[in-house]
């Protein structure tokens, strides 16, 4: 009885459509409340630090004395605690599938200075820079 119950959804299989897609070169809709991964307005940091003592996970480093502020991706839990604790509202969760990566790498933002910001011109943008870990 069980054989003519597999041989069924054998036969059936072979002419629907497939429940797999080739990913990283097909990709599925982001569904709604994905919370995707952290993503951070550098130009409105403070470097106060909260997000890193907030995160569970330990996945947030800010160094003052850089200027840098870092995640670890596969460390972050995606729980979204840094971003309800951060003052400036500098960061968010973006809702789209974390990029694939071939090595285990954290990334890391400076943060512009703003008082070096008010005496040059507005070239000092956001620059991120992947670190291996």
């Amino acid at each position: 009885m069980g054989s003519f119950k597999l041989g069924g959804m054998t036969l059936g299989s072979l002419f629907k459509k497939p429940e797999t897609l080739l990913y990283p070169f097909e990709t599925k809709p982001a569904p709604a409340g994905l919370k995707g991964h952290i993503a951070i307005d550098a130009t409105d940091c403070i470097l106060c630090g909260i997000c890193a003592k907030t995160c569970p996970a330990d996945a947030i480093v800010v160094e003052k004395k850089d200027r840098t502020w870092s995640i670890d991706p596969f460390r972050c839990v995606q729980c979204s605690s840094c971003v309800r604790a951060c003052p400036k509202a500098c960061l968010s969760m973006d809702p789209a599938y974390t990029p694939v990566a071939t090595a285990q790498s954290c990334r890391v933002v400076e943060v512009p200075d703003p008082k070096a910001a008010a005496t040059t011109p507005a070239s000092a943008a956001e620059t991120e820079t992947l670190t291996e870990s």
